[in-house]
C-alpha cells in the first residue's frame, strides 16, 4: 500500500510569523516584574533587537527574559554563544520559577487578546500562502508540534479559518517533547513516511541524534527563525533545507 506522507509542522517560525507579537507581549510580562520598566515604551529598535535574538529562543516565556535583558543593554551574542548563560542567570539572580514565568506570559497573552483580538491577529500573520494551503490539505496528512500553548495556536488558526483537530496539536499543555511526540507517531504509523518541519536546528539535531527516529525525515525552513549559519550546518549535517515556495508546493 502507498502510503501518504504524514507532516509534523513546527508553529511558530514555520507558519505564523508571531515574532511582532511576542516582542510587544513579553514586554508587557516584564513590566509586572520590574518596576523600573514600567513606564517605558517598547521600541521599534528592541523590537527589531528581539526579531534578531528570536532564533536563540526555545519556549515561550524565555522571550520576556530577553527583553529585559536588552532593556538593561546586556551584551547578547545573535548567534546565540552566551544566550542560555545569561537566561539562567537572570532567572537565578531573581530566584524564577519557570513555570509561573510561562503563566505570566500566557496571561499577558490572554489580555492582549481580550483588549483587542483583531490587533493580536495582525501581529500573528501566517507567513505568505500558507492559510491557503492548510486549508487545502487533508486534516489527516498534517498535525503541529509547538512549544506554544495551545489556546493560542487554535485562536491564530481560528482567525485564519483553518480548524485542526485537538488531536492534531500538541502544544506546551500536553508536556510532551517534540521527540517524544515523533516517537509516538512513528509507532502509531510505523509504514507510513513522517516528515518533521522545523525552523530550530538544535531540535532538529537532537531528532536526528534519537535512534528511535531514523525513519523521520527532517525539513529546515529558510524563512523562520534561523540563521544562514544554521542552514548551512543543516546541510553538512544531511538535513533539507527549503524556502517556502518549495513547501507550498510540496505536499
Amino acid at each position: 500500500m502507498n502510503y501518504k506522507t504524514l507532516y509534523a509542522l513546527d508553529f511558530d517560525g514555520v507558519i505564523c510569523n508571531s515574532a511582532i507579537e511576542t516582542a510587544r507581549t513579553s514586554w508587557k510580562a516584564a513590566q509586572t516584574l520590574w518596576p523600573d520598566m514600567q513606564y517605558e515604551e517598547i521600541t521599534e529598535s528592541r523590537i527589531q533587537a528581539f526579531v534578531n535574538m528570536r532564533p536563540c529562543l526555545e519556549v515561550g516565556y524565555e522571550a520576556l527574559l530577553i527583553m529585559r535583558l536588552l532593556q538593561q543593554q546586556t551584551d547578547l551574542a545573535t548567534d546565540c554563544s552566551n544566550y542560555h548563560e545569561q537566561i539562567q542567570s537572570l532567572i537565578s539572580d531573581n530566584d524564577f520559577n519557570v513555570d509561573a514565568l510561562q503563566m505570566l506570559f500566557g496571561r499577558t497573552r490572554d489580555e492582549t487578546i481580550q483588549k483587542d483580538e483583531a490587533a493580536w491577529l495582525s501581529n500573528n500573520p501566517l507567513f505568505d500562502g500558507v492559510s491557503d494551503k492548510l486549508k487545502q490539505l487533508n486534516p489527516e496528512d498534517w498535525l503541529i508540534i509547538t512549544t506554544k500553548q495551545e489556546r493560542f495556536v487554535k485562536k491564530t488558526l481560528q482567525g485564519n479559518d483553518i480548524e485542526l483537530a485537538d488531536d492534531r496539536l500538541f502544544g506546551l499543555d500536553k508536556k510532551l517533547s517534540k521527540q517524544a511526540v515523533l516517537e509516538n507517531l512513528v509507532e502509531k504509523n510505523p509504514d507510513r513516511p513522517i516528515t518533521f518541519i522545523e525552523d530550530r536546528l538544535p531540535t532538529l539535531l537532537g531528532v536526528q541524534q534519537n535512534p528511535a527516529l531514523t525513519s523521520v525525515k527532517l525539513q529546515l525552513v529558510d524563512w523562520g527563525y534561523n540563521t544562514l549559519r544554521d542552514q548551512q550546518i543543516a546541510r553538512e549535517k544531511g538535513i533539507e533545507v527549503i524556502g517556502l515556495e518549495s513547501f507550498l508546493i510540496s505536499f
